[in-house]
């Protein structure tokens, strides 16, 4: 009897951190508005570094080069790409007199190192005010640009994004892929809403060129092949000077993998970044990953052997119903409302899979960028 009683109490306390996780951290920003902030044109350097990218800059370039916005340039980085990205580059270049060019070769001391080219493009850039986003991408409006840079000022020095999946049809990976974009998003949005920002994604995202080179760039992490978004702002950011951004027009939209490996593979890059993240950001993070996975396990267990199966039943319907209250009014302000009756299947999966990512990278490291 002994061992069911510290099931149950476990259970109880794993349920309370779930719900004072979703409702101290993230229901501020579930119910958060947008707020639209038009301002007068400052000068912006749009930096894009792409490896092996020729088909996605020839169709996404043309959205960005069409930003309804009076002074920006674009600084188009080829990181040693073996395909034709530079000559389509150059192309661009060559019909457009805001594009600068830097062309990465091969280097034995910073191969593979996106973070080495992407430093290279911001010394090449003109302007203090720099926006990034991924070959990729595709702006979700000619207003992209005047989004995200309405929120720079005299104390925000960093404008964080959001970057969305497009939606494919009949596809359960997709839906996944999404899922936990969202849920990324609702993270490290809600953390900065609270004076807490801890991450960033490369797909849309501004910072102040002074902040990155009085940071000495990305140095204290070069010899790490990722992170060269979400440990730099894991660095740099403040309460202070980070703001946030997540109007409709802000968006950008990029096309998601195709296979569940290779989604996979980009999954243990990411996730391999985040242990050298700040101490705090570790403990809350890895908290609710931990309380989320408990929180499976236990129930289901409890529920097939507990005689206390109506309180572990009525514990698992609070919880799911905060879960998708936070979840259902994220998904709605960031176009992905369809996800909601889904939620569950996919949290379950995203977690187990997480689960077996971070076993996979304790036993081998993930390949670079690209």
């Amino acid at each position: 009897m002994i061992l069911p009683s510290i099931l149950f109490y476990t259970f109880v306390g794993i349920v309370s951190i779930q719900v004072t996780y979703y409702l101290g951290f993230l229901f501020s920003f579930a119910i958060k508005r947008a707020e639209t902030r038009l301002k007068k044109n400052i000068p912006i350097s749009i930096i894009i570094c792409a490896k092996n990218e020729a088909e996605n800059l020839k169709k996404n370039l043309p959205l960005i080069l069409s930003q309804e916005y009076s002074n920006f340039e674009i600084v188009l980085v080829n990181d040693s790409s073996s395909d034709n990205t530079l000559k389509i580059m150059k192309e661009f270049e060559a019909k457009h007199n805001n594009i600068t060019l830097v062309d990465v070769k091969t280097n034995e001391t910073f191969w593979g190192n996106k973070k080495y080219a992407l430093t290279l493009g911001i010394k090449a850039s003109k302007y203090d005010f720099l926006v990034f986003t991924d070959a990729d991408c595709s702006p979700n409006s000619n207003k992209w640009l005047a989004h995200i840079s309405g929120n720079f000022s005299n104390q925000k020095s960093i404008v964080l994004g959001y970057g969305s999946y497009a939606k494919k049809r009949f596809s359960f990976l997709n839906k996944i892929i999404r899922f936990e974009t969202v849920m990324t998003a609702l993270q490290y949005f809600s953390y900065a809403n609270l004076g807490l920002p801890y991450m960033g994604v490369g797909r849309n995202m501004a910072y102040r060129k002074e902040l990155f080179f009085n940071n000495s760039g990305f140095n204290n992490h070069m010899s790490i092949k990722s992170g060269d978004d979400d440990l730099f702002i894991n660095e740099v950011a403040n309460k202070t000077n980070t703001s946030i951004c997540f109007t409709n027009d802000s968006f950008t939209i990029s096309e998601p993998k195709t296979s569940f490996r290779a989604w996979i593979l980009q999954k243990r890059r990411h996730i391999s970044t985040a242990k050298y993240y700040k101490v705090k950001h570790k403990f809350f993070l890895g908290l609710f990953y931990t309380s989320q996975l408990l929180f499976w396990i236990l129930g289901t267990i409890l529920l097939m052997f507990s005689d206390n199966w109506p309180w572990i039943l009525a514990l698992i319907v609070l919880r799911f119903f905060i879960q998708l209250l936070c979840f259902g009014f994220t998904s709605k302000k960031l176009g992905e409302i369809d996800l909601i009756i889904f939620s569950p299947i996919l949290e379950l999966f995203l977690i187990t899979t997480q689960l077996s990512i971070f076993i996979a990278n304790l036993i081998s490291k993930p390949k670079h960028w690209k």
